[in-house]
């Protein structure tokens, strides 16, 4: 009298066993495979045989590097662009030391050859800003002055 039961969702191949959370939701319920996942955590919490050889660790400390900059690319685009009085090619030999003292292991080295890389990268920077912006303002005067002269206005 009662109705006759869909077919499970789940397909499973012979010989395999199917998860209890997607089998506890199908139609056909088959309650005795979680009674093997609860033996199996039984037996996973039990440890291992008594006769069996003492379980040793080995701990690896990898010591974490810390992201010293040395401001390599920012000293090489000084050299190829800024480079008023030769500051970003100092810079970036500054740079290039603080790389190298970087990868022998020496952080307080590298941290100086950084810092003072970076000073001259800010002031190429600056100086090079400085210098094409007046550049530019004295070609533009100059080219007014001549256009005027020119054409007598």
């Amino acid at each position: 009298m009662g109705r006759p039961q869909p077919e499970s969702i789940v397909t499973r191949v012979p010989g395999t066993k199917a998860s209890p959370w997607t089998t506890a939701f199908s139609p056909t319920c088959n309650f005795s495979e979680f009674d093997t996942v609860k033996e199996e955590q039984e037996v996973a919490e039990m440890g291992p045989p008594e006769g069996s050889a003492p379980m040793t660790s080995t701990v690896i400390t990898i010591p974490r590097e810390t992201p010293h900059r040395d401001h390599v690319l920012w000293s090489l685009f000084s050299t190829l662009f800024l480079n008023w009085c030769c500051l970003g090619f100092v810079a970036f030999a500054y740079s290039v030391r603080a790389r190298d003292r970087k990868m022998v292991g020496d952080i307080i080295g590298a941290q100086s050859y950084a810092s003072t890389a970076k000073c001259l990268n800010i002031w190429a920077l600056v100086l090079g800003l400085l210098l094409t912006i007046t550049l530019i303002a004295v070609f533009a005067t100059v080219s007014a002055v001549n256009f005027r002269l020119y054409f007598r206005i």
